[in-house]
């Protein structure tokens, strides 16, 4: 789909969103995005982050400020914003009566398709998700997982260059959560696809993301990549237990020879190397040299939940994204 421009991707001034007799929902925020990035929109639990989302997706009208996706304002250009996008929103408009291949051709339908356009793209998008054996059931019988992925693959009829996912993985198992990753990655990668992410889940940021914005309170208070807003954290840490406790002074004395120290518990000694983590070998030799035996010695690198932590003074509540819904509706066997 030709593009009015070679501009951004996703451009947005000042952009402002108050609710009647609420807060700002989102309060000023500027963005430039490029074509073909992944950008990871990272917030808590009423930061501004779907409200940020629906702007852009002209499903919410701004307040105040200006957006333009795909080079058209999200007000007074919205068919040609539409045109240009999918989304994937975190409650999905399914039809528990119909098949996912159903589901597809709908979509494909009310985006003008023709009949054998139709199910060739849902051939090939119901395969690419992973859907493949269970499109002909019914969504009703599908897991959370199965529903997350169909989501995607019915925001990705009409071939989008601008897709954006709002916390697409909220509540999916570690097997579905990578596959899905695998699929925004490959979108970008290989389509030039952008794509506009929300998380709380500060791993999939990490992995998939080439920059990062914090949201808080409906500001942006960091943005950069996540190399970079890990590298403000300070450089790597390294944390000692003395095997004897009552040499814990010892340990100290040796680690503040390489860096300065941090809080750590009455068991143990951490200071913030200096030299980076290039000077954990020194510190194993000096603590050698001294006779001074530790039960463990751990090299900590600066992470995103620090940057989180240090930029809205709370952790996020996603940040474990390693940990399975277990309360999730198990996949179906094949037929």
């Amino acid at each position: 789909m030709d593009e009015p421009n070679t501009g951004p991707a996703i451009e947005v001034e000042q952009l402002v969103r108050e609710f009647k007799k609420g807060p700002r929902a989102v309060d000023g925020i500027d963005l430039s995005i490029a074509r073909g990035e992944i950008y990871g929109f990272l917030g808590p639990n009423g930061a501004g982050k779907s409200t940020t989302v629906l702007m852009l997706a002209t499903l919410l009208p701004p307040t105040a400020g200006t957006a333009r996706v795909g080079g058209f304002d999200v007000v007074s250009e919205g068919a040609q914003v539409r045109a240009r996008i999918g989304a994937a929103l975190q409650e999905a408009a399914l039809d528990p009566m119909l098949t996912g291949r159903e589901h597809v051709h709908l979509q494909a339908a009310l985006h003008g398709l023709r009949r054998a356009e139709r199910r060739r793209r849902a051939d090939e998008l119901l395969e690419r998700v992973g859907l493949t054996e269970a499109a002909g059931r019914k969504v009703g019988g599908y897991s959370g997982g199965m529903k997350r992925r169909l989501d995607l693959a019915l925001a990705l009829v009409h071939g989008p260059s601008i897709l954006f996912l709002d916390e697409p993985t909220t509540g999916l198992d570690v097997q579905s959560r990578t596959a899905l990753w695998d699929e925004v990655r490959r979108l970008a990668t290989d389509e030039g696809v952008t794509v506009f992410l929300t998380t709380q889940y500060l791993e999939e940021a990490d992995q998939l993301a080439g920059r990062i914005g914090i949201i808080d309170h409906g500001r942006i208070v960091a943005e950069g990549t996540p190399a970079a807003l890990k590298a403000e954290m300070g450089a790597a840490t390294v944390e000692a237990v003395p095997a004897d406790l009552a040499r814990r002074t010892a340990v100290a004395d040796v680690l503040e020879q390489f860096g300065e120290p941090v809080g750590a518990s009455d068991s143990r000694v951490a200071v913030r190397l200096r030299e980076g983590p290039q000077g954990l070998t020194d510190v194993v030799r000096a603590l050698d040299a001294q006779g001074v035996a530790v039960a463990s010695l751990q090299l900590q690198m600066p992470s995103l939940d620090d940057v989180f932590l240090a930029k809205t003074g709370r952790s996020l509540e996603g940040s474990r994204a390693e940990e399975p819904d277990h309360d999730a509706q198990p996949e179906p066997a094949p037929a």
